[in-house]
């Protein structure tokens, strides 16, 4: 299934993509894409319904964020080799773990907003795992029975706040807008492979980033299962896994995003995003 939440920025309902390609209404079948509706028995009950009977949405009707209740966003670092090279830093011997703040999150198509003082704001196109059931100390062969989908993630970055002023990278990392999340939680069940996902990122057309999921340091059930023997995951939380190589930091000379600017991107199978750059 592809799961999502449609309507104004924080009014928005559950629904989900049918197969003849509409939007279709679920708010009579779950209160939300939250909780307890993305355990095992939720999504269930979701699959179970007679997709064509639910209402049809406005197809131009504004997309948030296809999950809600996030209690926190785990990002992991240098996990693509390759984007560790061009970062100049080296593969971690552990899974790099920072926080994004929740308030950063949005819908997939909504504005990269560049912060007041930023400099050198940035793309990552990222996958991104969505927590169902609830984890604590899980092995890595019991990683995947936690996990409710997947999605595509934008983890903006504002580089001058995250590396060049002290402390860690959660102040370049969580400014308003620099989450954008879908547009579908697409279920873990329609996902053949989670680690052969090709992924892609253009700014104005042009094609910055390219890679796959497949040459990611730590795999999906091994992140799960890391970061589960630090922290309990909860429905709702949200992974995201990495960037591969591409990212404006890495180009020589370096590139950044600026007001006008238009980014796109996407993952095989869970949806493309397009956002506006404007400064806030």
């Amino acid at each position: 299934m592809k799961l999502l939440r449609f309507g104004a920025r924080g009014a928005e309902k559950p629904g989900l993509l049918h197969s003849d390609g509409t939007i279709r209404d679920l708010s009579a079948i779950v209160p939300d894409l939250a909780g307890e509706v993305l355990l095992p028995a939720g999504l269930a009950r979701i699959a179970a319904t007679d997709h064509a009977a639910l209402p049809i949405v406005d197809g131009a009707t504004r997309l948030g964020a296809p999950v809600s209740g996030t209690g926190k966003v785990i990002c992991i670092g240098l996990n693509y080799a390759d984007h560790a090279a061009e970062s100049g830093m080296a593969v971690p011997p552990e899974p790099v773990i920072f926080m994004k703040a929740t308030s950063a999150i949005c819908g997939p198509d909504d504005p990269i907003i560049i912060p007041r003082g930023a400099e050198k704001t940035d793309w990552e196109v990222e996958l991104a795992i969505i927590i169902g059931k609830p984890a604590k100390y899980v092995t890595e062969a019991e990683a995947m029975d936690h996990v409710a989908g997947y999605a595509v993630m934008n983890d903006v970055s504002e580089r001058s706040f995250q590396i060049e002023r002290s402390g860690q990278w959660t102040k370049g990392k969580s400014c308003d807008n620099f989450g954008q999340i879908g547009p579908w939680l697409v279920t873990r069940d329609a996902v053949e492979n989670p680690q052969a996902l090709d992924m892609w990122l253009d700014v104005n057309g042009e094609r910055m980033q390219k890679g796959t999921t497949a040459t990611m340091v730590y795999t999906v059930p091994f992140l799960v299962h890391y970061l589960s023997q630090f922290m309990s995951l909860h429905p709702g939380d949200v992974i995201s896994t990495g960037t591969p190589p591409g990212v404006g930091m890495g180009r020589k000379p370096p590139r950044y995003l600026k007001p006008g600017d238009v980014v796109e991107l996407g993952i095989d199978g869970l949806g493309a995003q397009r956002q506006a750059v404007v400064a806030d």
